[in-house]
């Protein structure tokens, strides 16, 4: 027995050191998965839980940015692979949701298997009473990729010497990439957003018997190292999937730098590609491009001229005096190097070095008393309908027409038979509030949603306002909220006051009775 413990001591010590060489098996799968997935380029690590700050910067960057009314469908997002059990539409709505709970920008309409695909939502919403609205846009995807085990190293060893002495050990890693493909489309003829795109994967490693905590996602050059729990494993992967998901798809339509709430840096060269895509892509079209600063400018409040695409002398004094302020030469041009600077830009911190303009009312004080009788006359607005009348058969559809004495803003809104109170104009099909002196508002008109005189006998109204500035987002969140959609609000007095408060009482009123027959 004694000749024997010199020879159980070197097993057991040989035991143990296969053990040891057993737990560096993850870091070697890991290392191996990374380089198959994305090649030999090394990127710094960013340890993570989930992207839900990603997504809070993403609700002030769109705040900030004057992005609101777009409203999404979202479709079912299927699991190709049939290997990921897992709620992933549901996922998609919670995070657009998170990303607005301030700036109300978002609103995710959830439609799936139980009631069809796009077609048929539009469809149903083309015959919907008494108001119908169609979003202009949709959400579509899949788990597009699901390969288990790339990468898989086993170590497992063991003594047995009867009946002495039993040792054993054992050590298992693979890593397991799966992918999520998303894409925005254009209700209007159901093609692709053009550039409004998400696709990423995430690698999972599984140690032992359970799933380890480490899933990568490489994005911007930053390598994110995202916690799992061993009991969520891949689903809080793909959670963690459809968050970067849900910040491209709206950063990318929105055109605002969400790659500022991913922690990746504006020199980065997929930040600069990313960029360089935005700005050739708008000038292909320039009144696009023209378009995005014209709404950029108001938002800035240095703009107060129409958002229609064209441009006017004051936009270009506009572009100028923001050109000045970054840095830039005051030639009103939209260069690249301006459209760079511009999504860098701290633009809180330049609402002080850019004056904002003033609208007609506010006329130099100096002006003399003689002047009076040539001042401009004071701001009306008539809201009327377009056929004249004010009784209508029940189930008819309304429309508007709706004119101001001089260029103003208007907003218009609709308190309907059950008395709830909603946001009409403007709209996610109509964004530029501005009405000209020589044309007519027709609301609806051409735009997506219709007007429907109820079949209860029950009066609606629409009580609509100027004024000589845009004052959208200076409205409190519980009058603006988003369009078509019920307000927190239950009187259109509170719309009123909102609006006498914020215009310092500069503003005009109309409102229009819609009764039945």
């Amino acid at each position: 027995m004694r000749a024997l413990l010199p020879l159980l001591l070197a097993l057991s010590l040989a035991a143990c050191a296969s053990f040891e060489d057993a737990t560096a098996t993850r870091a070697q799968v890991l290392e191996q998965a990374q380089t198959l997935k994305q090649g030999p380029a090394q990127a710094p690590y960013k340890s993570i839980t989930s992207f839900a700050d990603g997504l809070r910067c993403m609700d002030n960057t769109l705040l900030d940015y004057g992005v609101r009314d777009v409203s999404v469908i979202v479709e079912d997002i299927l699991d190709e692979t049939k290997k990921v059990n897992a709620g992933t539409k549901d996922m998609l709505i919670s995070a657009l949701s998170d990303m607005t709970k301030r700036s109300r920008a978002i609103r995710p309409i959830a439609y799936g298997k139980d009631s069809g695909n796009t077609i048929g939502f539009l469809f149903q919403a083309q015959q919907r009473e008494p108001f119908a609205v169609i979003p202009p846009f949709g959400v579509r995807g899949s788990i597009s990729q699901f390969d288990d085990a790339i990468v898989r190293k086993n170590i497992d060893g063991g003594i047995s010497i009867e009946p002495y002495l039993n040792v054993g050990a054992a050590k298992s890693a693979q890593a397991t990439v799966i992918g999520l493909d998303l894409s925005m489309l254009s209700t209007a003829d159901l093609a692709v957003v053009s550039g409004v795109s998400s696709r990423n994967s995430v690698i999972v490693i599984k140690e032992g018997k359970g799933l380890d905590g480490d899933v990568s996602i490489k994005k911007f050059g930053i390598s994110f190292s995202v916690s799992v729990a061993r009991q969520e494993g891949q689903s809080q992967a793909l959670r963690t999937l459809v968050e970067l998901a849900a910040i491209e798809l709206v950063g990318r339509l929105a055109r605002v730098p969400y790659w500022s709430c991913l922690g990746a840096s504006d020199s980065a060269q997929a930040v600069a590609d990313e960029i360089r895509d935005w700005y050739d892509a708008m000038t292909a079209n320039p009144a696009e491009l023209i378009e995005y600063f014209q709404r950029q400018m108001r938002a800035r409040r240095v703009y107060n001229g129409p958002v229609d695409g064209l441009v006017n002398d004051d936009f270009k004094e506009a572009i100028s005096r923001y050109r000045e302020a970054l840095g830039h030469s005051r030639e009103p041009k939209l260069t690249i190097e301006f459209f760079r600077d511009y999504l860098r830009s701290d633009h809180r911190a330049m609402f002080g070095k850019v004056p904002a303009v003033t609208s007609q009312s506010a006329a130099p004080a100096a002006a003399s008393a003689a002047s009076t009788a040539t001042a401009a006359p004071a701001l009306t607005l008539d809201v009327d309908s377009a056929s004249g009348s004010s009784s209508f058969t029940p189930g008819a559809l309304v429309q508007l027409a709706i004119q101001t004495n001089r260029d103003a803003h208007v907003y218009c809104w609709l308190r309907d038979e059950r008395g709830t109170i909603q946001r009409i104009f403007p709209n996610r099909f109509a964004k530029d509030a501005l009405v000209r002196t020589a044309s007519k508002l027709e609301l609806p008109g051409q735009q997506r949603f219709q007007i429907v005189a109820n079949t209860k006998g029950v009066r609606e109204t629409v009580a609509c306002y100027a004024s000589e500035r845009d004052v959208i987002g200076d409205l409190p969140p519980t009058v603006t909220g988003t369009d078509f959609t019920p307000l927190p609000i239950t009187s259109l007095d509170q719309v009123k006051g909102a609006f006498a408060t914020t215009t310092h009482n500069a503003f005009a009123e109309d409102r229009f009775h819609v009764d039945t027959k």
